[in-house]
């Protein structure tokens, strides 16, 4: 063979050895996109929540404690999926709370009414908006008005619902509704006999920023300002 075709091979073998190992990191490169997972997308809309649950069978249901502000029960039940299942509930008639404002120089801005009292079970003073327990049968909204003016004296215009959750629905059957109390009328406070509560007018924006520095630890009044104060132009807290 020449010299020359001799050359001419070597350096095409040589070129050969050279890009192998670029095409293996290429094919390595391809089985590890391949193989990465591809996350799942977020679901377009939240299915709302369903008060009857159809798919759920109760068994038996024993109350074991009952006093004047809730009772607990002892049930036994099939889960949705036919698991069978015991649990131990606090049975409660519900609650109202009260986000009571004054929007007179802003709306942007509102003064709320807010409360400070003594919570054994915290065993602190907390600040509180005004909120109460509904009476057995009683309508959310006529308990709303009576609770802001038995606590508090104000009576309101305008009154419109902000929000429904539960507080702590592992073990607890209570619901809190939450209204908006709009353009307030002073009365005289008249609360109950075991009540001792101070109350005054906060800005809006001061009580995002209590709660931001921890100073309100009331979980009512938690979701019913934050929630509220993201709904007002301008506030994205």
């Amino acid at each position: 063979m020449p010299k020359k075709d001799k050359a001419a091979k070597a350096a095409e073998t040589e070129g050969a050895k050279a890009v192998k190992p670029k095409a293996k990191k290429a094919a390595k490169s391809k089985e590890k996109k391949a193989a990465k997972p591809k996350a799942n997308k977020a679901p377009k809309a939240l299915k709302p929540a369903s008060k009857v649950n159809e798919q759920e069978q109760l068994i038996s249901s024993e109350t074991v404690f009952e006093g004047p502000l809730f009772r607990v029960v002892h049930d036994k039940l099939l889960e949705p999926g036919g698991r069978p299942s015991e649990r131990d509930i606090i049975r409660h008639h519900g609650s109202v709370v009260i986000l009571a404002m004054d929007t007179t120089k802003s709306r942007r801005d509102p003064w709320i009414v807010m409360e400070r009292q003594y919570r054994h079970a915290a065993r602190q003073f907390l600040w509180e908006l005004p909120a109460g327990k509904l009476e057995p049968g009683e309508d959310a909204l006529a308990g709303a008005q009576r609770e802001l003016a038995e606590e508090t004296g104000y009576s309101a215009r305008k009154w419109k619902p902000l929000l429904e959750y539960y507080p702590s629905p592992g073990f607890l059957g209570e619901s809190m509704k939450v209204f908006i109390a709009e353009g307030l009328i002073a009365g005289q406070a008249h609360p109950e006999d075991d009540e001792q509560i101070d109350f005054r007018l906060v800005k809006l924006s001061d009580a995002v920023k209590m709660i931001e520095k921890g100073a309100i630890m009331d979980g009512k009044t938690l979701c019913s300002v934050l929630f509220f104060a993201r709904k007002v132009p301008g506030k994205r807290k």
